[in-house]
């Protein structure tokens, strides 16, 4: 894929897009084409040990940001903030200290043996280091306010105000009656449990306490042990959320309705119909919550291409791909997280498909951002979307990179998430431009599409998706299967390391197949919409009026 393109495959690609986009193909070139070479050298440098896993609020991830930044002027990107690539991110680091609280469920005024992190966590959701707390206990089945799904509401005027609300994870499931509800057997974001706060926290509620399941959560207790036994991370200037955020075990929820006098199974029932009204449980969290917090100061990095139609280049497409991993931890003889799929294979692609769209700009404005903090909860992201750097009624798409195909070129190339909008077209018709085919939808079983970067710009809405890498692979399918199966093992642990024996058509394959993308959004006579019904339209239209 980093060879010249044939003048037949030219012409292909041209004709192809000129009937869909026109303005794509008012040229005679193809447009610019992503280069091996420098994409295997970023991401060699970006994931060596010299910046030690590019961790949030680390020594690492500042030299990220000075990297990236003097990489984009090197390569001819104009500063997006006035005269800064950089965009302040300030972050809250948040760690619960137990061992200095004295919070308790009590139920009659007996406390439950409950023991932090085996039976239950907590956390701050307003980076406040000290709560007192004396709030009734809620059970609000799943926790959601849903007008589109039959006008589906599980508060029900209730007034929250001091009160700890328990929820279950996920959505309700479909029945025989409504197949579809909440997207049947995909995932919608009210099933999501960063969804439950913050509905938790627009109507003012003290607290929210989750049922884990290992089912409804799609993992085990033990990863939300991990995450919320270690420091979290928050925007410490975004919207604030309830003063206790945390999970219960399955078998505490249980220990404690029973101790309530209430049946968890038969409450749990009636959470999967719309009648369903809270119900008080009778217990209450008492004591008090105590938290080291700090502040720390991050950085989105963006740079632009400005657009060459004069009116058009108000109008903006957006890459974008996180900077961050998970950097140095512990003290073991290897604690670097240096993230090479995870993702610096996005933020070196970034940099190659920015090095090229410098020479051939394109009629509306692209923007090369890389946003911090991913993994700490889409936070760079999140923060851009609360405050842009370019109107949001005015940008057109948000095109995101995360890990990309370190195996090998492919047949296919992957879209989810594009159908809900324009975006679906567009993409199907640059990826039979390069031959492509577009990868089968699959059920978004455990919400993949609210878990990536791109979808802080969906829930403002603008119209966004991740593209991921094919897995119909051209060379030895079955090894190359294997292989890619291998990196499940690699995920999010020390051994994410670059190899130079890596076959990097694949990632040039996955970032060439984005950039056409974003040039023929780029190009295209009007902006992409989301489709009738999708919830996060509504954003989008707010925007423009």
């Amino acid at each position: 894929m980093h060879k010249i393109v044939s003048s037949l495959a030219a012409t292909v690609l041209a004709s192809s897009l000129a009937l869909a986009y026109p303005a794509y193909a008012a040229g005679k070139s193809v447009g610019p084409v992503v280069q091996e070479a420098p994409l295997r050298g970023h991401i060699a440098f970006l994931s060596s040990d010299v910046l030690e896993g590019r961790g949030t609020g680390q020594r690492g991830g500042d030299l990220t940001v000075t990297y990236l930044e003097n990489q984009a002027l090197a390569v001819g990107l104009k500063p997006a903030n006035g005269s800064s690539f950089r965009q302040p991110v300030k972050i809250a680091g948040v760690k619960s200290a137990p061992g200095e609280s004295s919070v308790a469920i009590t139920v009659n005024g007996t406390a439950l043996p409950l023991t932090f992190g085996k039976d239950w966590v907590w956390a701050p959701g307003d980076a406040k280091p000290v709560h007192s707390m004396d709030h009734e206990l809620v059970f609000v089945g799943y926790g959601i306010t849903a007008p589109e799904e039959g006008g589906w509401d599980d508060y029900k005027g209730l007034d929250c105000k001091d009160k700890v609300l328990v929820m279950l994870v996920n959505d309700p499931p479909p029945t025989a009656a409504e197949p579809n509800r909440f997207n049947g057997a995909g995932l919608t974001y009210y099933g999501r449990w960063t969804y439950k706060f913050e509905e938790a926290a627009r109507h003012g509620a003290a607290g929210v306490l989750l049922i884990h399941t290992d089912a409804s959560a799609s993992y085990g207790w033990s990863v939300v042990q991990n995450s919320w036994m270690a420091e979290r991370f928050q925007l410490a200037d975004g919207d604030l959320e309830p003063g206790m955020e945390g999970w219960m075990t399955d078998a505490t929820a249980r220990a404690l309705f029973s101790a309530a006098g209430q049946d968890l199974d038969k409450l749990r029932a009636a959470a999967e119909d719309k009648s369903f009204k809270p119900v008080p449980l009778g217990a209450r969290v008492q004591g008090e919550t105590r938290a080291a917090v700090r502040t720390i100061d991050q950085y989105n990095v963006a740079g632009i291409v400005p657009g060459t139609d004069p009116k058009l280049k108000d109008e903006l497409v957006i890459y974008s791909a996180h900077w961050d991993h998970l950097g140095k931890q512990g003290d073991g003889a290897d604690n670097i997280y240096n993230g090479a799929v995870d993702n610096a294979s996005g933020t070196a692609a970034l940099l190659a498909m920015a090095e090229v769209a410098v020479r051939q700009p394109a009629k509306r404005t692209q923007m090369f951002l890389w946003v911090a903090a991913e993994e700490q909860g889409l936070l760079g992201s999140s923060a851009y979307a609360s405050k842009p750097l370019w109107p949001l009624e005015k940008t057109a798409a948000n095109l995101n990179l995360d890990s990309l195909n370190w195996i090998g070129a492919a047949r296919d190339i992957g879209t989810q998430g594009s159908e809900r909008t324009d975006l679906g077209a567009i993409a199907a018709a640059t990826a039979k431009s390069m031959g492509l085919q577009i990868a089968a939808a699959k059920p978004d079983l455990s919400g993949g599409y609210f878990r990536s970067d791109h979808f802080s710009f969906a829930k403002v809405g603008i119209p966004a998706f991740s593209i991921h890498g094919g897995s119909d692979w051209i060379k030895d399918p079955e090894g190359s299967k294997e292989k890619a199966k291998s990196y499940r093992a690699r995920y999010h642990q020390v051994n994410d390391e670059y190899d130079p024996s890596w076959d990097m058509a694949g990632m040039v394959q996955q970032a060439q197949f984005t950039l056409n993308l974003g040039q023929a959004v780029a190009n295209a006579p009007k902006m992409p919409a989301w489709k009738a019904g999708d919830p996060f339209g509504k954003a989008r239209e707010a925007a423009r009026r």
